[in-house]
């Protein structure tokens, strides 16, 4: 199994409208930058990911499951760029702050705080125990 991290902005997707989404979850879409499309389409079923809340709160929330594979992104006329789906796994007990997470000099390799705009990176399985420990999972 692979880690990963998706990141959404809470009033356009929330953990929330994640959760409420249930068993069959929903496309993770929308993706239109080439590294984060290619991260989509490295993505296998079971993966697990971390839901960071960006923009506002910028802050990992909970965890998702990827159920579907990439596949061709209906928001998008061009045909370039995949979706794939997750489902809620849970929330973590404590959310994760991307200060924190800046904090922690076992994490500063993260692409999150590396490059801080791409929407789709992989987590290491060493750094995913750390945000869980961190998270109260």
């Amino acid at each position: 199994m692979n880690y990963w991290l998706l990141k959404s902005e809470p009033n356009v997707w929330s953990i929330y409208q994640q959760e409420d989404a249930g068993a069959s979850g929903a496309p993770w879409d929308g993706v239109r930058n080439h590294q984060a499309a290619k991260n989509l389409k490295l993505m296998k079923k079971g993966d697990q990911c971390f839901f960071y809340h960006s923009n506002i709160g910028k802050e990992i929330v909970g965890i998702v499951k990827v159920t579907k594979e990439a596949y061709q992104d209906k928001t998008d006329a061009s045909g370039k760029f995949v979706a794939v789906n997750v489902r809620f796994l849970k929330k973590l007990k404590r959310p994760v702050s991307l200060e924190k997470i800046k904090k922690n000099k076992q994490l500063s390799h993260l692409l999150l705080i590396k490059q801080s705009r791409l929407s789709v990176m992989p987590i290491d399985s060493k750094s995913w125990k750390i945000i869980n420990n961190m998270g109260k999972i």
